[in-house]
Parts: C-alpha cells; structure tokens; sequence
C-alpha cells in the first residue's frame, strides 16, 4: 500500500494554487473552469465554489483525445464530458492535478474546441513533475518536483473532500 508523501502535503498545495488563479484571474472577464477526470475534477469542483463560479463548471475525459488511445485503452471508469455553459468566448481555467508529458493536457485543449472557441486558455496544476514531451506549461502551479520515470504521482481525495498525494510506481 502507497501513503501519502508528508512533503506534499495536498490540501496546503491546493491553497497555493487557489491563490495564484485568484490572483492571476483579478481582471478576467467571462470565467469558466474545467477539470480533467479525475484529480483535476476534484480540485476545479473545490475551486469553483471558492470562485463563485459554480454554474461555469466543467469536466473533460480525454480518453477519446488522447494519441496514445491504442496504446493505453479506455480506463476503467470512463465519465462523460460536461462542459454545460457558453465555451465561444471564454476565459477558461483548465484544470489537471499533475502536469507530466502534456499529452493528457493537449488532449483536453482538443476536446474543448469541439465545443466552441475559447477566448483564453489558462492551465492550473497542483504539481509539474517536469519530464515534458510537448512544449507545455502551466500558468498556475502549486509545486514543482523531479520524480524518476518509473514512478507516478496520484491524487486522492477522501470521503470528507481532503487531498492527499501519493508517490506510486507507474
């Protein structure tokens, strides 16, 4: 069994990042957030009800989008993507819980498209683990670590909504 790792401490990054996007998204007009299934699901759930932002919420799968799909398959649990407001003209906060390659990033980009043209795309992760295979970054984030390759950062939330992040072989 993997415990969390006490030097990432979850719910402290979260706080991290909650104010950065505060901050970084003072002036914003038109504010939608989407998260990624499933970590970046849960943390743009929590933001959104910090940001008032509620009724501009979204979800994205990108199992479909992904261009390693042959390769990896569908997961086990696969949900439907909800993006239920307006995307064409947007500011949307994109929200994943670790950046890696961009692969999984650039997957949602695509999918959001399928729904309308944003008017900006801004990218919030609680941690950047480096190791990027596409020219990717992220404009808010809480952490940035090295992990070794055959190693994978997982986010879990409890039943009482806390964060908590693992260290597990991939």
């Amino acid at each position: 069994m993997n415990m969390p790792n006490p030097e990432l401490d979850a719910e402290a990054l979260y706080q991290v990042l909650a104010k950065q996007i505060k901050t970084g998204l003072a002036q914003a007009e038109n504010v939608a957030v989407v998260g990624i299934y499933s970590g970046g699901a849960w943390l743009a759930e929590r933001l959104a009800a910090e940001l008032q932002l509620n009724q501009r919420l979204g979800f994205i799968d990108v199992s479909f989008y992904r261009d390693d799909y042959a390769e990896k398959g569908l997961h086990a649990e696969v949900k439907p993507s909800q993006i239920p407001f307006e995307v064409d003209g947007a500011t949307i906060v994109l929200v994943d819980d670790v950046l890696y390659t961009g692969r999984t990033t650039r997957a949602a980009i695509n999918e959001l498209f399928d729904y309308g043209r944003p008017a900006k795309i801004m990218l919030a992760a609680l941690v950047d683990r480096g190791g990027r295979e596409l020219p990717i970054a992220a404009d808010f984030v809480a952490e940035k670590i090295t992990l070794a390759n055959d190693r994978q950062l997982v986010l879990q939330r409890a039943g009482d909504g806390r964060f908590s992040l693992t260290v597990d072989h991939a």
